[in-house]
């Protein structure tokens, strides 16, 4: 197979982001009262209900600081399965001889220990983080660095269609989209200009290996 660029997204791809609210959420729930077992999952009802999560333990503790939370939730290291199925395509893909890179917005301490907690930065080529970068998708920017790699085919595999597929479309890349299975944060509606619009699809990761043997 021809060496190609494959580029992924983090959240919602290589791993979802409901998994991280649940590892924070339980960070929170142990720190404000370890005594409460149950913290936790009225703080994950209450998220799911559409209510102030953070409001509401504060209405409950009194020593509770709404920044503080945000501070905790934003910085600690979650525990995610580093032998997950993401991981195996990461690898699977890096011993095929492809270059591998990530491009993702949000915070770089964030972003930084999902990646840590996935044991996945060495697998990678190149890390765009917005935060670090200096500016977030759909810019160009976040993209065009790849270009170094010099490669035939350039692929970008996300979930976010409001956002996530219009630079690589309009820089000629092969956008996959990897459908929702009912955890995404982000809804999904292809109801869109076809500027917006992956190229493919697909349910599972693993069936991306399809596409990239295909010739174009």
């Amino acid at each position: 197979m021809q060496k190609k660029t494959i580029v992924f997204d983090l959240d919602d791809t290589l791993v979802k982001e409901i998994e991280y609210l649940k590892s924070a959420f339980r960070t929170i729930a142990s720190q404000v009262d370890a005594e409460n077992t149950g913290l936790f999952d009225q703080m994950f009802s209450w998220y799911q209900s559409k209510e102030d999560v953070f409001g509401n333990l504060g209405l409950r503790y009194n020593h509770i600081v709404k920044e503080d939370l945000k501070a905790i939730y934003r910085n600690h290291v979650p525990q995610f399965d580093p032998l997950s199925e993401s991981r195996d395509l990461l690898i699977a893909l890096k011993d095929q001889g492809h270059n591998l890179g990530l491009v993702t917005d949000g915070f770089s301490v964030t972003q930084r220990n999902k990646i840590k907690a996935l044991d996945i930065e060495h697998l990678f080529d190149k890390i765009v983080v917005s935060e670090e970068f200096g500016s977030e998708k759909p810019s160009e920017q976040n993209f065009v660095i790849f270009h170094e790699f010099g490669t035939k085919d350039y692929f970008y595999i996300s979930d976010n269609l409001s956002k996530d597929f219009i630079a690589p479309n309009k820089l000629g890349w092969k956008t996959v989209c990897l459908l929702d299975d009912g955890r995404n944060i982000h809804s999904q509606d292809f109801n869109r200009e076809a500027a917006y619009l992956p190229k493919f699809t697909i349910g599972h990761l693993n069936e991306l290996h399809t596409i990239l043997a295909r010739e174009y």
